[in-house]
């Protein structure tokens, strides 16, 4: 996938939905780097359940929408919906649905209380923190080298 498209295309979601800011923007495109290597893969490969271009698990997409987006956020529920032009929200939409798949990833994010970051390194950083988890394979090393093959 271009990637002066999808970082337009991720501004421009991002906007609508009123989370948008250059870091964000920034960390989504490196998400993507990593996760599908710029929208490669919409599946994950083998066996696991991770859909989109960031691999997102549907269990994750769930405890996003149960705990958070439903838990008195009907606002920005509206506006996702709007900005995606979708009424019924499943996990799977972010297999097919750029724009919905940004706003999880973005509300992943959204979540976590730590500022983001502003450097390469600090993205990296971030996303095996909170994206990634220890326990996943992904390493910093590895997300900074995808986001310099497919981001710069």
């Amino acid at each position: 996938m271009d990637k002066d498209q999808l970082k337009e295309l991720i501004e421009e979601t991002l906007e609508e939905i009123g989370l948008n800011s250059p870091d964000a923007v920034n960390l989504l495109l490196g998400t993507a780097a990593q996760e599908s290597h710029m929208g490669e893969y919409i599946r994950q490969l083998g066996d696991g359940p991770a859909v989109g271009i960031f691999q997102m698990e549907p269990a994750t997409w769930e405890d996003i929408n149960l705990y958070y987006l439903n838990y008195n956020r009907q606002n920005l529920k509206m506006r996702i919906g709007a900005a995606c032009e979708i009424s019924h929200f499943r996990a799977d939409a972010m297999r097919w649905n750029l724009k919905f798949a940004i706003c999880y990833a973005r509300l992943h994010y959204y979540r976590v209380s730590e500022p983001l970051p502003s450097s390469l390194a600090g993205y990296a950083r971030y996303w095996k923190k909170y994206y990634n988890t220890i326990l996943g394979a992904g390493t910093e090393d590895e997300f900074v080298a995808n986001y310099e093959r497919f981001v710069l």
